[in-house]
């Protein structure tokens, strides 16, 4: 089992200048710790389970460009970038100039993008839910393409590209993991078991069960080993000994949050010896790497007691 760390909340590094300190001071530690690999999300506003969309938010790129600098062992990866958001080929080349200078580290997190409201105040193109994975299945193979060949061509539906260089290629061979995320048994796994590299899952560990047992019958289908692909789960995690402070943040931060939906965003809450217990579950369910947030403004504390308390266990 192997542990990675989404920073998806930026209101608590500071204002302006000081967000970059506290991201230095994050990722070294993270790094220091052990995590394998770090991630932002890709979004231009605040998405509405994390904050308000007028909280910071930064673009997600340049901050794994920024981050690179700070490190130098651990993987960095958007989680997920949202395929409406840039070019296919345009993408490719943002990812190989990052695994090129972060000494080949780059995690590339992918998926059909999801918030409507987000593009329209960016003006950008929001297709149907069906045209969007559309796009995104031709976007996987032109970012494989880009960073395989030496000049690619594509014609597609979509989008095509005409003996594109990509130069430097990625370092990373054949060519930096790629990762879809998201849980659709129909669209989004299928996608998974044609093109990626990993999945990354919502839910309980029985949810988690269900869903992998899906994508192991589209690997069936496809002829494609299902081993092959790396099973990531994301998560929140609150951790803490005393279970009277941990019910009274948690009770404030879910009040309006059925208990089966927080069920099957969260699952990590309780003292270390809970926590470890659960990550077996989802061990037990098929999952091989957690990707973990921790709450927002116990972040470095909770960083540091799931590394030494849980992490280190497995």
């Amino acid at each position: 089992m192997k542990f990675g760390i989404q920073h998806p909340n930026f209101s608590y590094d500071g204002k302006d200048e000081h967000i970059v300190e506290s991201l230095r001071k994050l990722t070294t530690s993270a790094e220091r710790l052990g995590y394998d690999s770090f991630w932002v999300m890709d979004h231009f506003h605040q998405i509405g389970n994390v904050g308000k969309e007028h909280e910071p938010m930064l673009e997600s790129w340049t901050t794994l460009g920024v981050i690179a600098g700070f490190t130098s062992k651990i993987r960095l990866g958007t989680l997920v970038t949202g395929n409406v958001y840039r070019h296919p080929s345009v993408l490719a080349k943002v990812g190989a100039t990052l695994d090129v200078l972060s000494k080949g580290r780059l995690f590339m997190g992918i998926g059909a993008a999801w918030n409507q409201d987000e593009s329209k105040a960016y003006g950008i193109q929001f297709p149907s839910t069906k045209e969007r994975f559309r796009r995104l299945e031709e976007s996987v193979q032109i970012i494989r393409k880009m960073w395989t060949e030496e000049r690619a061509t594509f014609n597609g539906k979509f989008y095509q590209i005409h003996d594109a260089y990509c130069n430097p290629r990625p370092i990373q061979k054949p060519h930096p993991p790629i990762l879809i995320g998201g849980s659709g048994e129909r669209e989004t796994l299928k996608l998974v078991a044609k093109y990626a590299d990993a999945c990354n899952l919502f839910g309980s560990p029985e949810t988690v069960k269900r869903k992998l047992d899906v994508l192991r019958e589209h690997c069936k289908v496809v002829g494609r080993d299902y081993n092959s692909i790396l099973k990531t789960r994301l998560g929140s995690v609150a951790i803490d000994r005393d279970k009277l402070a941990l019910e009274k943040r948690l009770a404030e931060r879910f009040k309006n949050v059925p208990e089966q939906t927080r069920r099957e965003i969260a699952s990590l809450f309780g003292n270390p010896d809970e926590i470890r217990r659960q990550v077996e579950s989802f061990r037990d369910s098929g999952i091989e790497y957690l990707i973990c947030n921790f709450e927002f403004d116990r972040e470095f504390q909770g960083v540091e007691e799931f590394a030494d308390e849980v992490a280190k266990k497995f």
